[in-house]
């Protein structure tokens, strides 16, 4: 039977992929793995921006924050406690910035595998989708070829059972008929007969056209399970990279393991663990309350020379001045203190 391979010709009766030009789907995956790289490397650029955008939101909040502690009203180891928030968000906002651009290398590195595996044609498409698409037909060919042989046997051995039948019938009616011909009746009989003769040779065409197709299915289907392997290997390193590539991923979004990070929150609960309310209250007591020295009213003479009245400050100043840190050698309460300008 002579004519060109066509498996638009060929009626497709089930889901199998032994049916004719079902291994497309197969090569369609080669398409998809491409696409799937793109999701995915888009799917690491959002999270490195949303990264990106976390580490400058702690690192303007940390910033805002830690100045308006420092001008605000609180002093002591409290400040020192709020304060660690601050230093918490500027670490954190750095070890982000450092998962944003690990994230980069990542999607770097799926790029150039995707470059490697992917080969672009001149006329669109990718080089290993031709290549599985001429591998499955090539594979399929001459099995292809032998199925349509047999659909056509198959019409026409159905063909002409539908004609037999359609003789017998008229045949039958003829004989019940009153006014029965003899000589029509014998050539209705005739077209029954040189019908059933039509049936029976389709029939033995239909069942050679099945054993042919037989014979060459064991070799069509070595030749396709060949070619539906290569590209379960091709599919197979793809799937692996992924895997590799997402760990890594998990890696560098996972800070739980960093060391670094770990220590940011043992400093601020250590910084937070000491904060101590009965040395800031001292503090306060020296520094802003009783404890504070004071040039308490007495005698002031009058001064001819100057001819002024010397006021208490003039005439005694105190010997040092008040920090948050530092020792007042004057008062009855005395407490050592960060570093704290304002007096409020």
């Amino acid at each position: 039977m002579s004519g060109s391979y066509d498996d638009s010709m060929i009626d497709v009766s089930s889901d199998s992929f032994w049916e004719v030009g079902n291994y497309k789907r197969t090569v369609k995956r080669v398409d998809d793995g491409n696409r799937l790289c793109d999701d995915l490397m888009k799917c690491i650029h959002e999270r490195a921006r949303i990264e990106k955008a976390y580490a400058q939101q702690l690192t303007e909040w940390g910033k805002r924050w830690r100045q308006l502690i420092e001008k605000g009203p609180q002093y002591g180891t409290l400040e020192r406690a709020w304060s660690a928030l601050c230093t918490e968000a500027e670490k954190v906002s750095e070890l982000h910035m450092e998962v944003k651009a690990a994230l980069g290398e990542d999607s770097e590195k799926l790029k150039n595998w995707q470059k490697d595996a992917y080969h672009k044609q001149m006329i669109g498409g990718f080089k290993e989708t031709k290549e599985a698409e001429d591998g499955f037909r090539k594979a399929q060919k001459p099995w292809a070829k032998k199925l349509k042989e047999v659909e056509t046997m198959k019409k026409s051995y159905h063909s002409a059972c539908k004609e037999e039948k359609l003789a017998t019938s008229r045949e039958t009616n003829s004989k019940l008929e009153s006014n029965n011909n003899p000589e029509a009746q014998k050539k209705l009989q005739e077209k029954v007969e040189k019908c059933q003769q039509e049936m029976q040779k389709t029939k033995e065409r239909y069942e050679k056209s099945l054993e042919e197709l037989d014979k060459v299915t064991p070799q069509y289907m070595e030749n396709m399970e060949q070619v539906f392997e290569q590209w379960q290997q091709f599919e197979d390193k793809r799937i692996r990279f992924f895997k590799e590539v997402l760990l890594e991923v998990k890696q560098h979004l996972d800070l739980s393991t960093n060391h670094r990070f770990q220590t940011i929150y043992h400093t601020l609960e250590d910084t937070i663990s000491a904060t101590d309310a009965e040395e800031d209250l001292k503090w306060f007591r020296s520094n802003q309350g009783p404890g504070m020295p004071m040039n308490w009213p007495q005698f002031e003479d009058w001064s001819i020379d100057l001819n002024r009245t010397l006021s208490r400050r003039e005439k005694k100043k105190p010997t040092e001045g008040v920090t948050l840190t530092g020792i007042s050698q004057t008062g009855t309460d005395q407490a050592v203190q960060p570093a704290k300008t304002s007096s409020r």
